[in-house]
């Protein structure tokens, strides 16, 4: 009992002595500058009333003393488009914050703007005023006005009439949206298009999507997270899912990363001066499809660049068919994977011949063993022809094909490093070396046929392989 007593006792005494601690601890003015994490925060692209992710400053003492910082506030005040919350209270103007001695505070800061026309800067400062002086973090944010296509359990987010976006307004897709059968939607130069977690686009039998950009303003399709993480990541939205008998135009854009990006059924595709990446499983998934494309750049897509099934007519001149990936290093990561056969939604095994699968003047070239990968089923059509390209190949088991003694391939290069200036996708510049294999190695009177490359260089003599001259 004695000593139950005891340490009840012993409890109350050490816990009045913490209290007189905690009282006795006095707060002083700083008498040295304090130390941020960051000088800027830059909050990548808002859209017009939509809420940004959250940044944060931590602010540090580096003093041998605990104080108090007579003022934290935003420049503009309850006018500022940014809000701040300090060490976990929010506003805009906040008194003697105290700090203890070599500790930090945390500063966390979002904006949600008012669009003042198509684009627009929004810029303002986090102020620290004290005896050292007055200090800042600036804050600055490009806010681009936006139309939103929101689907609900109301609102089945249908375009019923022929329809044209331009750049006036960044286009935010919410759920599923849907271009009607026969309906044609043109997306013009410099149109931007996010689509948001889960969401995605459907064009319907019949139907047309025509994407006109121009070298000096590409049309972007991209999820709606622009911080500079998720530019390098696949998976933040779904696919642009092109149905039975519908059309694709698609012309100077640049489509990354989602789970598939174009998804194709049974569907005709004209692709030209196109950057297409970053994908959790294909670039292009083309089912039964007829595809024609030149100056196409593609990179880092988990299962294939280019999936081709269930046969079709597929055309890729002056092609960079990269599959390189740090995120994604453990997935198969082809160029190119064609097969006869196809698995559809029922899980039933569908077959199609392959009338033609022509590439030329191209690369398809990654850091696996081959870049690409046949599998002809017996009794199928199975047409291809690679002429003048460089390709990563190992072997005929492993590739499905023989590249030495091939007649269906012509004047091609095998596993030589084409010399990328930057192959990773912080950085992705898919321009050859000067020491490239590559250059010079194109067939004249295939580059005649495109001859221009994807940034307007002529390539009519010395052609060189893939999307740059």
């Amino acid at each position: 009992m004695k000593f139950k007593l005891l340490l009840a006792f012993s409890f109350w005494v050490l816990l009045a002595a913490v209290s007189c601690n905690k009282d006795d601890i006095t707060f002083d003015a700083p008498s040295q500058e304090l130390r941020f994490s960051r000088d800027t925060v830059f909050c990548d692209t808002v859209y017009h009333q939509v809420r940004s992710e959250t940044y944060v400053v931590k602010v540090y003492n580096n003093e041998d003393k605990d104080i108090l910082i007579p003022r934290i506030n935003l420049e503009k005040g309850a006018a500022s488009l940014y809000r701040i919350n300090v060490d976990g209270k929010p506003g805009y103007d906040f008194k003697d914050v105290p700090l203890r001695k070599k500790d930090s505070l945390f500063i966390f800061v979002e904006i949600a703007p008012e669009a003042s026309g198509p684009e627009a800067i929004a810029e303002d400062k986090v102020l620290f005023t004290g005896p050292a002086g007055q200090q800042h973090v600036t804050l600055f944010s490009v806010v681009q006005d936006a139309e939103f296509f929101i689907q609900t359990s109301t609102n089945p987010n249908v375009i019923t009439n022929h329809t044209t976006w331009n750049n006036n307004k960044a286009k935010i897709i919410y759920g599923n949206l849907t271009v009607n059968p026969n309906i044609m939607l043109n997306i013009e130069q410099g149109t931007k298009v996010y689509f948001h977690q889960n969401s995605g686009m459907k064009i319907s039998s019949g139907a047309t999507l025509n994407i006109n950009g121009t070298q000096d303003e590409q049309v972007i399709l991209r999820g709606d997270r622009n911080d500079l993480d998720h530019d390098t990541l696949p998976k933040n939205w779904n696919s642009i899912r092109m149905e039975a008998n519908s059309t694709l135009n698609m012309n100077h854009a640049r489509l990354f990363g989602g789970t598939r990006g174009l998804d194709m059924r049974q569907t005709t595709a004209t692709i030209k001066n196109s950057f297409i990446h970053t994908f959790f499983e294909y670039g292009i998934y083309a089912v039964g499809s007829t595809v024609n494309a030149n100056n196409l750049v593609m990179n880092n897509c988990g299962s294939s660049c280019i999936g081709i099934f269930r046969g079709g007519n597929h055309t890729y001149t002056h092609a960079t068919i990269a599959n390189y990936s740090r995120s994604m290093s453990s997935f198969d990561r082809t160029g190119i994977f064609a097969t006869n056969e196809w698995k559809n939604d029922a899980g039933q095994t569908e077959q199609g011949a392959l009338q033609q699968l022509t590439l030329q003047n191209s690369i398809v070239y990654s850091d696996r063993d081959n870049s690409v990968h046949f599998e002809q089923t017996p009794g199928q059509q199975f047409e291809f022809l690679i002429q003048n390209c460089l390709l990563k190949y190992s072997g005929t088991s492993e590739a499905g094909f023989p590249f030495d003694n091939n007649t269906n391939v012509v004047q091609s290069i095998k596993n030589e490093d084409p010399q990328f200036v930057n192959y990773f996708m912080a950085k992705m510049n898919l321009r050859l070396k000067m020491p490239s294999p590559a250059r010079g190695k194109g067939n004249v009177t295939v580059a005649g046929t495109v001859p221009f490359d994807i940034v307007n260089v002529s390539r009519t003599t010395n052609p060189t392989l893939g999307a740059y001259q």
